[in-house]
């Protein structure tokens, strides 16, 4: 009887040291810097960069964006693009130009967390980012017909708006080589190297969320692949809070099937980051797949080739 007890008393005692040992302890490393990722935005111009400018969040937060008016009056609406991890407007710059030169009124986004929108790395809760996108919305009121493209993360953060109840907000969405879930069949491990993920901490901390416990969803779980450069300006590590938030759903195939807007997937052949092949069994006939010849994950925003790929995505989108 005693034994029982003690068994009953010691059992809660290890399982709240494990997760506090966890919490502590599981954060990520640093992972080694990955060239591919870094050097390619060495050789961008952005001599012509267009300056900032702020919306108010919900919460009152101004947070950052940047505007591409479009060349002449086509009436191509606009196209808000969100960039991918680690980065911020600035990262979306040789795309915006090429949507602008379409004759789309582009929007390039600092999203919370990232850029000049607030602390790096941070954001209040999961589900900011998609209030954020409705107070952008309303804010600056991009035009219609509009599009919201996501770029990586991006990309899996526009699948997760896309899927929402507030997909109406915008007329169609394009992902570009977008993370859809660690476990999704695109995922390389490690995202190819560019990520390193304190599974532990994610675990603990998954554990505490679903009991209502969100007091340590500032701390790090994800560690990217910057060089010392790079981190002076990037986001370095996301919080638990950020990286729940800035991709799908868990169940983003649930997110797919939810999407009623026109839809468009687009990825390089040569996607270092995540397998791009395993894009059109995961999307089709939800939404058609382009797949640009030889095109790394970086590139895809970058190279001529694939920013022409991506604008006639959105025209295609536009005409069907």
């Amino acid at each position: 009887m005693k034994i029982t007890a003690f068994v009953l008393l010691a059992v809660p005692v290890v399982v709240v040291a494990a997760l506090a040992a966890a919490i502590a302890f599981g954060g990520p490393a640093p992972p080694a810097q990955m060239a591919s990722i870094n050097t390619p935005f060495k050789s961008v111009d952005f001599s012509d960069l267009p300056p900032l400018q702020t919306y108010k969040a919900e919460d009152g937060a101004s947070l950052s964006y940047r505007h591409y008016t479009a060349d002449g009056a086509s009436g191509n609406g606009s196209i808000t693009l969100v960039h991918g991890s680690s980065g911020s407007s600035n990262s979306m710059h040789a795309l915006a130009r090429a949507f602008a030169k379409a004759g789309f009124d582009t929007f390039a986004l600092d999203i919370r967390g990232h850029g000049a929108s607030g602390p790096k790395g941070q954001i209040g809760y999961i589900g900011q980012m998609e209030d954020d996108m409705e107070s952008f919305g309303a804010a600056v009121k991009p035009p219609h017909p509009a599009t919201l493209a996501g770029f990586s993360s991006g990309g899996g953060f526009v699948l997760r708006f896309a899927g929402s109840a507030r997909q109406t907000l915008f007329d169609d969405y394009l992902f570009m080589s977008p993370f859809l879930t660690q476990n999704a069949p695109n995922y390389r491990p490690g995202a190819g190297g560019w990520v390193n993920v304190g599974i532990p901490r994610i675990v603990a901390l998954t554990l505490l969320n679903k009991i209502g416990i969100t007091a340590f969803n500032d701390l790090a779980v994800t560690s990217f692949a910057l060089d010392a450069e790079a981190r002076k300006s990037l986001t370095s590590e996301y919080s638990f809070a950020l990286a729940g938030n800035f991709q799908p759903h868990n169940d983003y195939q649930a997110d797919i099937q939810a999407m009623t807007q026109p839809c468009a997937v687009l990825g390089g052949t040569a996607d270092e980051v995540f397998f791009t092949d395993k894009l059109e069994g995961i999307f089709n006939p939800k939404c058609p797949v382009t797949l640009v010849p030889g095109v790394g994950h970086i590139p895809l925003t970058l190279e001529p080739a694939a920013v022409a790929a991506a604008v006639k995505a959105v025209i295609d989108m536009r005409s069907r």
